[in-house]
């Protein structure tokens, strides 16, 4: 969708909890509870009138069967009027992305004015299944054999074992369509494309630099609210994820996670488990100006994209910038703002290798020759998910935030937001500056 019309969709402003390392500070909140945050931080901090927004829509993955609307939830939490419409999506790590190109479509088609769009997770407190056995037995008890009779029951639980009740199923952290998991996968990608463990401890350790330094300078007060943690009280206003101490030395010494013998993917230059929330605030460009709000940026363009499970699993942002590049009429050397999405240092390198590849230009991204150069100097300058965490459902919305306010600082006419997600799905959304 090419959004570069008579009535542009605008951002008015994006911000975001502190990203917390799971298990820690926020270990205690519910999702809802974390989106409320961004939401509530939203409003206050546009001053708008929540009455004129016309709907919500947040992304999530891990959804908790007690709150499986989450966006609902979310709004209602954050005082929002109850009239309000909300929707969940789920796109695995894309998933604010395409709450925030869906709102996109429902304003150009003319169905709202005014959306907040964004995403969150809680990896402190997934759902985790009982056995398979344990929940056929619980609903052949009480909703479908129901015996009456105490021999009926009994029956039951023939060939029911101890561990059936005590061990629960563990999360799935592998694609469904090849059983592989994704840290698995991106150790398949660096051997394919030659990435190796130097270049991704490097990627790392870079990550980790610029985003210790982005706190220091403050950089990050422009899309960060401040979280009161209502069980203790404590004040939470920085990310927790970068270590200042994570030198290229230092995680070279860390061992492989997936691959044990001969990976080169590790915990270290990886994105880690994360809790967080994230919220954007969309507008009509006329409803904007007669309100008398100053947009961010306008968006641009965007696109999706899907490739092969098997060896194009982590290259969503390469697949899906080419389309959108097109869509918006300009060349990726005109992008002067990159944030894209850093599941493991491996396969960011891999779509760097791509979109600068005459032949993966030509053969997979349906191009004449390769996208262009992807400048190190431009791209995710105050550190990335390898740092700051990746909480599944909220990182499109962090990319957005950061990226609109380094176009503002820096002057730049065009910024990029691409993230890859499992199942082989990619996002981009291009925006351009509102100056």
């Amino acid at each position: 969708m090419n959004a570069n019309n008579h009535d542009r969709v605008a951002v008015i402003d994006a911000c975001r909890t502190p990203f917390m390392r799971s298990g820690t500070v926020f270990y205690d909140l519910m999702a809802w509870e974390l989106g409320r945050f961004a939401v509530k931080g939203l409003i206050v901090r546009t001053g708008i009138d929540p009455s004129i927004i016309d709907y919500v829509i947040m992304g999530t993955v891990l959804a908790d069967v007690s709150t499986t609307n989450v966006a609902r939830e979310i709004m209602l939490g954050a005082g929002l009027p109850g009239t309000i419409p909300a929707h969940t999506c789920t796109a695995a790590c894309v998933s604010a992305n395409i709450a925030v190109t869906s709102a996109c479509d429902m304003i150009n088609a003319g169905q709202v004015d005014t959306v907040i769009a964004g995403g969150v997770e809680s990896m402190s407190d997934p759902a985790i299944k009982i056995s398979k056995r344990y929940r056929r037995l619980i609903l052949d008890l009480t909703m479908y054999k129901r015996p009456k009779t105490l021999t009926g029951k009994l029956k039951l639980f023939r060939g029911m074992k101890l561990k059936d009740f005590i061990a629960p199923e563990k999360p799935a952290i592998a694609e469904y369509s090849t059983g592989l998991s994704m840290g698995a996968n991106a150790d398949r990608l660096a051997r394919r494309l030659d990435i190796t463990r130097e270049e991704q401890d490097d990627f790392a350790a870079r990550s980790h630099r610029l985003a210790v330094a982005a706190i220091k300078k403050g950089l990050m007060k422009k899309e960060v609210i401040p979280v009161v943690v209502p069980q203790t009280g404590q004040v939470v206003t920085d990310d927790n994820g970068p270590r200042a101490d994570a030198t290229i030395e230092k995680l070279a010494s860390v061992k492989p996670a997936f691959d044990k013998r001969y990976g080169t993917v590790t915990a270290a230059n990886s994105s880690f488990l994360t809790d967080g929330a994230a919220a954007v605030l969309l507008m009509k460009e006329s409803k904007a100006k007669s309100l008398g709000l100053k947009p961010l940026a306008y968006i641009r363009a965007y696109a999706q994209a899907g490739s092969n499970p098997w060896e194009e699993l982590l290259l969503g942002p390469a697949f899906a910038s080419a389309r959108a590049l097109k869509k918006a009429g300009i060349a990726l050397d005109d992008i002067k703002v990159l944030e894209i999405h850093e599941a493991f240092a491996a396969q960011i390198l891999a779509n760097i290798r791509y979109m600068e590849s005459e032949k993966w230009g030509r053969e997979s991204l349906g191009l004449t020759g390769r996208m262009g150069t992807i400048d190190r100097e431009l791209l995710n300058t105050r550190g990335g998910s390898l740092s700051i965490g990746h909480p599944f459902g909220a990182t499109g919305g962090r990319l957005i935030a950061s990226c609109c306010n380094r176009m503002q600082e820096e002057n730049a006419q065009f910024g990029l937001v691409a993230g890859c997600g499992a199942g082989a799905v990619g996002n981009t959304i291009i925006l351009e500056n509102a100056r």
